[in-house]
């Protein structure tokens, strides 16, 4: 597939450095089933192709979690929509595991699903304005396939009291907790200079490492059937849908009493 043929990715290589920028603009960078293919498509160009893959959004929002306005008009169109997490959690499942190293470089929000896309990553770089939230239960919802990438990565506790809390962390927390790595002003800048690092490693090397970590830690397959329940629950609920209907139609939170 050509680069030119994506339409909520911009797919960039140079060299054995792959750049998936999630670019959807007019939708606050949301996932809908589009992306997830695209991603997938890209990700299969990857694992030929790359060494290193970066994920990218827009400067303001990096990716704001499950487009709501598909979502709402497919829900008022025909009833509950059909549902398969699937494809989304095998996207973060790659970039968890698969034969690269996968980077995430986040500016601006990060929130919901944007946080799986986060969370897989093997690396985290930031800018220092991005801020990171789970506002899924707010919406009766749950993060459930982010859950048990987001639990590797920083543990039960911290993964718990973000999504109770619903409420952003900044990326100083956020680095702390272990979700960033780093995080710079010049986000760009922070980007190049570990690139110039990584470029030296051998691709077959970085494929034999990530197959082994992926071989010991094993918690991202043994979770999935559980995280992919879990989210076909949530996302089913018809008391879930109208509120999200609502919210896209009036702005309403589901706590607010309507007008």
């Amino acid at each position: 597939m050509d680069a030119s043929a994506f339409t909520t990715l911009r797919v960039r290589f140079d060299d054995d450095i792959a750049y998936l920028q999630i670019h959807r603009p007019d939708a606050n960078n949301a996932i809908n089933d589009r992306l997830v293919a695209e991603f997938t498509t890209a990700l299969d160009l990857c694992e030929e192709r790359a060494k290193i893959v970066v994920v990218e959004g827009l400067p303001e929002v990096f990716c704001f979690g499950a487009d709501f306005a598909e979502l709402q008009k497919s829900f008022d169109d025909d009833g509950v929509p059909q549902q398969d997490p699937g494809p989304l959690y095998a996207v973060w499942r790659r970039l968890a595991s698969g034969p690269f190293v996968s980077i995430a470089h986040v500016r601006g929000k990060a929130n919901a699903g944007g946080i799986g896309f986060v969370a897989a990553c093997d690396i985290v770089l930031a800018d220092s304005a991005a801020v990171f939230s789970l506002s899924e239960l707010l919406f009766g919802l749950m993060p459930a396939c982010v859950l048990p990438f987001l639990i590797r990565r920083i543990g039960f506790a911290k993964a718990n009291v973000m999504t109770l809390s619903t409420q952003p962390v900044t990326v100083q927390a956020a680095q702390e907790w272990g979700l960033v790595d780093a995080f710079d002003d010049n986000s760009e800048n922070l980007l190049r200079k570990h690139l110039l690092r990584l470029r030296r490693l051998n691709k077959k090397s970085v494929a034999r490492y990530k197959r082994y970590m992926a071989s010991i830690e094993g918690s991202l397959v043994s979770a999935e059937p559980k995280a992919l329940a879990a989210n076909l629950e949530v996302f089913t609920d018809v008391e879930n849908l109208q509120r999200i209907s609502r919210y896209v139609k009036t702005g309403q939170f589901p706590w607010e009493s309507a007008t």
